[in-house]
């Protein structure tokens, strides 16, 4: 039986500590199945990577989570899943703020070199077996004031000049995020797409790594999403082990 299209079931939630516990909650109840998405128009404990925060103004921006049944992916390949949710962000953002949009690795939403979006996937895997992930994203659409410029924020309206209906946009986002997963079954072409959108690709940045910063050329992603880059030799960089150095 195929799977119930992302977005079919959508519910608005006035407020919520965090739409992932929130789907996470319910996808464990059994209330929730693959598609299901939980769109708030408040979150008040948002979560980012690596336990940072993610704090928006109410009812200006998208901020969901999608229930999502991985089969027939294994556990190894939980990259892809990733790849595919960055690149449906990534061509609803771009539909509007056209070609300097970015995929900031691994799953930051850029648009020049400011953070549009970001996205935190949580997955419940058993010894043998991935059960199911919840792919949430907080997208900044309206909002133009924020509370702090330490992730260098830009929203849709900063660079448009234009207000947009959020609840249509968060449904186009489905739309989106529906035709990357379809894509999932063709993996090679679907990491190809994921490298041609990444932020900086054949470009020098800096890096850091413990307390050290480093320039090194970004050359791509593995299979398995760890950063490729090239200086004196190749490095392979895991999610976590190295940050990015972005200045004005």
């Amino acid at each position: 039986m195929p799977h119930p299209t992302i977005g079919q079931r959508l519910i608005i939630l006035p407020s919520v500590d965090s739409t992932n516990n929130y789907a996470m909650g319910q996808a464990t109840a059994g209330n929730a199945g693959h598609g299901t998405v939980y769109f708030a128009l408040e979150q008040t404990a948002g979560k980012g990577q690596r336990g940072k925060t993610w704090v928006t103004t109410i009812g200006e921006n998208i901020m969901m989570s999608v229930v999502i049944d991985p089969h027939p992916l294994k556990t190894s390949q939980q990259f892809l899943l990733s790849a595919a949710i960055a690149l449906g962000c990534y061509d609803f953002f771009k539909n509007y703020a056209g070609e300097e949009t970015r995929i900031k690795w691994p799953n930051d939403i850029y648009w020049r070199d400011r953070k549009a979006g970001g996205i935190l996937i949580e997955s419940r895997v058993g010894s043998e077996d991935w059960q199911w992930s919840i792919a949430g994203m907080g997208i900044n659409i309206n909002q133009t004031q924020f509370a702090s410029q330490a992730l260098r924020p830009v929203s849709l309206k900063q660079i448009t000049g234009k207000t947009y209906d959020i609840n249509a946009l968060a449904r186009e986002l489905c739309t989106s995020l529906e035709n990357r997963y379809q894509a999932i079954r063709h993996p090679a072409q679907l990491l190809a797409n994921y490298e041609q959108a990444l932020y900086k690709l054949h470009q020098t940045v800096k890096l850091k790594k413990a307390s050290g910063v480093f320039e090194t050329t970004i050359q791509g992603v593995t299979p398995s999403g760890q950063l490729i880059t090239r200086d004196t030799l190749e490095r392979h960089f895991d999610v976590g082990e190295v940050e990015w150095v972005i200045r004005d």
